[in-house]
């Protein structure tokens, strides 16, 4: 394990990948390169890059039990316009082996990298084995990427023994380094799976670790630029060349607190539907997705399943293109509100995920064999009720401001009853763990779901960690909670209890072994609904970083040196 991660956090350790100029590479793409050229009356000419066309890395995701997605994007100068290339498009070699050494190779053809599209690469693999891993790697030129390493799903009618993925979110770049993906890298997972804020489109706080490069992005260049900006960090680069990647977005990748159509801003309508055409192009230029999400102006549609044999089948929800503008808004602005209570806010029209997609994860959960049902979205699920006293206050931006729709959402769980419905939660920049009933009017109703909201990569969590405590006490459904730190959630699901570890902790605020360095970890009780018909064993774990810390690059904050430790523990 801790080889296979080493070798591709080595290949990452600085910004530049490998450039090979092997002959017979050279050769196999120069031949290439006039077959295509041939074949569209251009000249056989391979081109020529100012600087490594693959600085941006490569990476996979969404599985499948066939195949995968890959992807890279050819930009030898990130920071400039079109990433330094001016070509209409570019032929790229992509190939994919059973070992490491790419000696046997197994899969490979050739795509255009095409200028409308910053020159990204979308490689629909299929025809491979399934539940066993690859490596792959691209050529343009006689430019050669670093190895990546994906895998296949297992094959429809297989019950792994264990299914192990990190659940991350959140990772602003000006709040710290993304070293929190130096530790997931070498912890090994099968996949990761992103619920949103990849980028943020401003800036907060006067005192940034390190800074993004420009002002808020507004146009399809500006976006790119910051995509290529936080794709430069090697740490983010490493773990997305280590697996493949499940994504879903949620605000900031377009503009904070924005709800279907309308600007949190005020912008005009038109006005706001352009950037959000920008912005989720870009998104998908810069993410490994399937050809199938590629948007059309400013509509995408990303929402989906992916199966992982009969043991889990993933649900990856949208609850941001097609919401409904958040209730009792402030005046002058749109957006989400700290607020007591109003009518507006109990309006059974509201939707989070808009009628279809609603209709659609109902059936699916109708019709879902799987072991475990992980429902990966962006906000909150769980109430929170923020007051210390007799006044329920709540933030309009995550489910509690729609609660009819959450309990449309809980309702058609209940009935459905499939096996283990977990939520996989982000957002809120910091952990939760939560029993969700189908409403929470005090009522006493029985769970017909759990949720793990994990914490943040690098954004501060709002919350002080005095008042965690205040605030569980006033949200009893809510198990565990903690806002001290950043960093990730490691989940790991086995069929049935007998490999799998459940200890509870008597203290769930225990500090581990190191804690006189700033990380910890936390434990509590895996919580499951109502009874299943079939044993089943979970474990997840709770990983604390200091993104202040240095990066693998050698990038360094003021007064702080070395590098970021983890503690852990089982739940």
């Amino acid at each position: 394990m801790e080889g296979r991660a080493g070798g591709i956090a080595r290949a990452f350790a600085h910004s530049k990948p490998v450039i090979s100029f092997d002959r017979r590479r050279f050769l196999q793409a120069l031949a290439a390169w006039g077959a295509v050229s041939a074949a569209q009356g251009r000249a056989a000419v391979p081109p020529r890059f100012s600087a490594d066309p693959f600085a941006l890395g490569v990476a996979s995701g969404y599985p499948g039990d066939g195949g995968f997605v890959l992807w890279t994007r050819l930009a030898p100068e990130p920071a400039l316009p079109g990433g330094g290339l001016t070509e209409e498009a570019i032929p790229v070699v992509w190939e994919v082996a059973s070992d490491e050494s790419m000696q046997r190779i197994v899969a490979s053809g050739t795509e255009h990298a095409e200028r409308p599209w910053a020159h990204s690469v979308h490689v629909e693999v299929s025809g491979l084995h399934p539940g066993r891993p690859y490596w792959y790697r691209f050529r343009a030129g006689d430019a050669v990427s670093p190895v990546g390493r994906t895998r296949t799903a297992p094959a429809a009618n297989a019950l792994p023994e264990r299914l192990r993925y990190a659940l991350a979110s959140c990772q602003h770049y000006e709040q710290g380094y993304f070293s929190a993906y130096r530790h997931m890298l070498r912890d090994d997972p099968d996949l990761v799976v992103f619920v949103g804020d990849y980028i943020y489109e401003q800036s907060y706080g006067a005192t940034p670790v390190r800074r993004h490069n420009g002002a808020k992005p507004d146009t399809l260049d500006d976006y790119r630029r910051r995509y290529a900006l936080y794709k430069s960090d090697p740490d983010l680069q490493a773990m997305h060349a280590a697996c493949p990647w499940i994504l879903t977005w949620d605000d900031h990748e377009v503009e904070n607190d924005y709800a279907g159509e309308h600007s949190a801003l005020r912008v005009p309508r038109e006005r706001f539907l352009a950037r959000r055409a920008a912005a989720y192009q870009a998104y998908y230029e810069h993410q490994p997705l399937p050809r199938s999400m590629r948007p059309r102006g400013p509509h995408a549609r990303i929402h989906t399943t992916l199966p992982f044999g009969q043991l889990a089948l993933f649900h990856v929800l949208d609850d941001r293109q097609y919401r409904s503008p958040q209730p009792c808004q402030r005046a002058g602005r749109g957006g989400g509100n700290y607020l007591v209570n109003c009518a507006e806010r109990l309006d059974p029209r509201a939707t989070m995920l808009g009628a279809e997609q609603e209709r659609w994860l109902a059936d699916n959960l109708r019709a879902s064999r799987a072991r475990w049902n992980l429902i990966a979205q962006q906000s909150l699920v769980a109430q929170l009720d923020l007051s210390m006293g007799e006044i329920d206050t709540f933030w309009t931006d995550a489910w509690d401001g729609y609660p009819a729709a959450r309990e449309r959402l809980l309702q058609a769980i209940a009935e459905r009853r499939p096996a283990n419905p977990v939520f996989m939660s982000g957002d809120a920049h910091m952990f939760w763990v939560s029993v969700l009933p189908i409403r929470f009017d005090g009522s006493a109703l029985p769970a017909v779901a759990s949720e793990i909201c994990g914490t943040s990569i690098t954004s501060r969590s709002l919350v002080e960690p005095w008042y965690i405590g205040a605030l569980l006490s006033e949200n009893p459904h809510i198990r565990f909670g903690h806002s001290a730190h950043r960093g990730y959630t490691r989940i790991e699901l086995t069929p049935g209890p007998d490999r799998s570890r459940l200890p509870e902790a008597d203290n769930p605020k225990e500090e581990m072994k190191n804690g006189d360095h700033p990380e910890r970890s936390f434990s509590c009780p895996v919580l499951l609904p109502f009874p299943q018909p079939r044993p089943h064993g979970a474990k997840a774990i709770f990983f604390l970083s200091d993104p202040r810390l240095a990066s693998s690059s050698g990038h360094r904050p003021v007064g702080r040196s070395g590098p970021g430790r983890f503690g852990e523990e089982h739940f």
